[in-house]
């Protein structure tokens, strides 16, 4: 047959095909519908602004001071609901630069942190953190963490020997203060394993002052050694009640 002379076959779909094209392309219309309609809400209900910095940096301190307020009341250790939770963002936005005033929980325990394991692991941070909040729980302690991070300056002698040597108390890192504060927000969330077994005492191997001759160590995180008295402290709730 000549090539002029062939004709290509016509396909004329069954019933069934066209019924079925018909289907998807009433599919097809009704999610773009749908679609077309989630954009148009969208457009007419614009997001709320992202907080700033400093709205972020409120947030966190009211979180704080709700949350060791708990942890200096409460003997059973619960953790904080989701709403309760200081996040990373709001951490970070504390206290950028490491020279503010330590008037609040997270700056206070993240500098007592950095200062105190300056250089060392995270571990060895998270110790020092957990030793502050075990503090807090206590009778015999002040209530609060910046009450327990400048205790004893009035008398000469501080519990935290960076708090008074006479040396400024700014960070001087940013990235080992990023960390500090990361640390100090997980111990104010009570995410934290305690690594030093319930110590609320500890120094560093280079010195060994008369108080750990009779106290019980429960053991060494970095370079420092942790203790606690050997008969067991009250947790300020009992000690309240027992009043």
């Amino acid at each position: 047959m000549p090539l002029s002379s062939f004709h290509r076959p016509v396909f004329r779909p069954s019933a069934a095909q066209g019924a079925r094209r018909l289907v998807h392309t009433l599919i097809g219309l009704a999610l773009s519908a749908l679609v077309g309609c989630g954009v148009a809400r969208d457009e007419s209900e614009p997001a709320s602004p992202a907080p700033t910095v400093e709205e972020r940096a409120e947030t966190a301190k009211s979180k704080a001071e709700a949350l060791e307020e708990k942890a200096s009341s409460e003997s059973d250790g619960a953790r904080p609901s989701p709403g309760e939770l200081i996040t990373r963002a709001e951490a970070q936005a504390v206290d950028p630069k490491g020279k503010e005033s330590l008037d609040d929980a997270i700056t206070c325990l993240a500098r007592s942190v950095y200062w105190e394991a300056r250089g060392e692991s995270q571990a060895a941070m998270e110790a020092v953190a957990s030793v502050v909040m075990n503090r807090l729980g206590h009778s015999g302690f002040p209530d609060t963490v910046c009450g327990v991070v400048k205790g004893g300056r009035e008398t000469g002698t501080c519990q935290f020997s960076w708090w008074c040597d006479g040396r400024p108390d700014t960070a001087q890192e940013t990235e080992g203060y990023e960390l500090a504060k990361e640390v100090a927000r997980k111990a104010l969330n009570r995410q934290l394993a305690d690594r030093t077994q319930g110590a609320t005492y500890f120094h560093h191997k280079r010195v060994r002052p008369a108080w750990s001759k009779i106290f019980t160590r429960t053991t060494t995180v970095g370079g420092h050694r942790f203790y606690k008295p050997n008969e067991p402290e009250k947790p300020r709730s009992e000690a309240a009640t027992s009043k």
